[in-house]
């Protein structure tokens, strides 16, 4: 059971970022070309010079043997998540004291793992990486992609909380100038509307402390699949993502595919 102390008041809102130490954007890329699909998710630092981003697709074209017309689609996937990321950059995001719960629901390679925790969004020295290292360390996760994955997901969700913030932000000071008082703040995020206001429930000193017949909502669940279950959801994954459908998983590692899939639903 963890507690979460709350130190001095922090500032009302701050230049907007990522709510983590490093300001990492989450990448997902997700391309197919004449039958072959690659797909992969990662962080990338936004203030890296777009050549870096030209190098990248094209060692990774190389180092996956992906024919050459992959790369300016890669590039187009990578350039246009981080020009979204950096439209933002210079507007106020607001990061007073919020407990938010994020969610976890990933398969990667053979293992499946679900969780959900609470996170302070307002604590900017705060390690997507880091916690999700630890948490592979304590549920005894072996495989090297998951917590990369997990990562990306966390920072993901909270990606969208800190846009949601500076579309609230935006919002507010819009209706400010048109002489009506502005709202304290707004968010159509699901996460922020779910979030949990420590002031006002318990000050500038306090913690949250689940209750112990809560603890089993809380509990993460790792799975190990055998490849024949691998390969079911890789189809309906497929198939879903043909159709324009939601993935059932929220994140994925590394899927490269060299030759189309062809699947046959047989009447039983």
């Amino acid at each position: 059971m963890k507690t979460v102390s709350l130190g001095a008041a922090r500032p009302s809102s701050v230049k907007f970022r990522m709510p983590t130490r490093d300001n990492l954007v989450p990448i997902r890329v997700d391309v197919e070309v004449d039958g072959q699909r690659y797909r992969d998710a990662f962080t990338w630092n936004p203030c890296d010079p777009d050549s870096e981003i030209i190098s990248f697709a094209k060692r990774t074209a190389k180092d996956l043997k992906l024919p050459a017309n992959f790369v300016p689609q890669m590039l187009h996937s990578i350039q246009g998540q981080l020009a979204e990321f950096r439209s933002y950059e210079g507007e106020e995001m607001q990061i007073r004291e919020k407990i938010v719960p994020l969610k976890i629901d990933l398969r990667i390679n053979n293992t499946v793992i679900r969780d959900q925790f609470l996170w302070d969004i307002g604590n900017l020295d705060s390690d997507p990486e880091e916690f999700a290292r630890t948490l592979c360390d304590d549920l005894n996760i072996t495989d090297p992609e998951v917590g990369p994955a997990i990562a990306v997901s966390i920072r993901e969700q909270l990606y969208e909380i800190a846009s949601q913030s500076v579309s609230a932000m935006r919002e507010a000071a819009r209706v400010s100038k048109k002489g009506r008082r502005a709202p304290e703040f707004a968010s159509n995020s699901k996460a922020m509307n779910n979030s949990l206001d420590l002031f006002k429930y318990f000050g500038s000193k306090g913690s949250v402390v689940r209750k112990r017949k809560e603890w089993y909502l809380y509990e993460p669940v790792v799975d190990v699949v055998t490849n024949e279950e691998v390969g079911v959801t890789d189809a309906t994954e497929e198939i879903n993502s043909r159709c324009d459908y939601e993935p059932l998983f929220v994140g994925f590692p590394l899927d490269l595919e060299l030759q189309p899939k062809t699947i046959v639903a047989r009447n039983a």
